[in-house]
């Protein structure tokens, strides 16, 4: 991470902050983010949920980690699987209640990690396959370790924030395109989308 990111994330001193930075950062404005390779942006298969993943951050929902849902061949030549899925910290008890409240109600996957109770920890539940064997997972326990290395370069008052805020999955029931319904739900949520039953996936100008 160059000199100018690392103060730049150094500088945050909210939620907020942090959220608008990560938001920054998906767009493209920012080369790099603590905990993530330096100088490198998003996966390019997940290019198109940058606008969901920026409301996000910016409305308090600050987001580690996602993927698409896809089925198909992959550049291997074997069968994969995926599950829409995204996870997030949230600090504010009454943005996590309103986020759960969505979610579960549209029927998602939903494992939450609550550091700031001293660690109620959901099970993991499996996101990808690769010729019907487990790939990856979302969810379950994050190590101090693992949050140091996510959160690296924080200011320590934010560290503390977000080292104990509660972390929550967000999966897709359906394996491929179908679940991309998960973002039209947390689109809703943070104002991107308005509601219209014909069209879900129009914008708000």
């Amino acid at each position: 991470m160059s000199r100018t990111d690392r103060r730049r994330w150094k500088s945050a001193k909210t939620v907020a902050d942090l959220g608008e930075l990560m938001a920054c950062w998906l767009k493209g404005e920012i080369a790099s983010r603590p905990g993530y390779q330096p100088r490198f942006g998003p996966d390019e298969e997940t290019a198109h949920l940058v606008p969901s993943l920026a409301a996000l951050c910016r409305a308090g929902y600050v987001t580690t980690q996602s993927q698409p849902g896809f089925v198909g061949t992959g550049a291997d030549g074997l069968w994969w699987e995926q599950r829409a899925a995204v996870e997030l910290v949230v600090t504010d008890p009454a943005l996590l209640h309103r986020l759960l409240g969505a979610v579960r109600a549209a029927g998602m996957l939903v494992r939450v990690n609550d550091h700031r109770r001293g660690g109620v920890q959901d099970e993991p539940v499996i996101v990808t396959t690769r010729d019907g064997e487990p790939v990856t997972a979302f969810g379950g326990r994050i190590r101090r370790a693992d949050m140091a290395i996510q959160w690296t370069s924080l200011d320590r008052g934010l560290y503390d924030q977000v080292a104990h805020g509660t972390y929550v999955s967000i999966v897709a029931p359906e394996y491929g395109p179908a679940g991309e319904r998960l973002w039209v739900v947390l689109d809703y949520l943070t104002g991107l989308r308005r509601e219209d039953p014909t069209n879900p996936w129009t914008t708000i100008a």
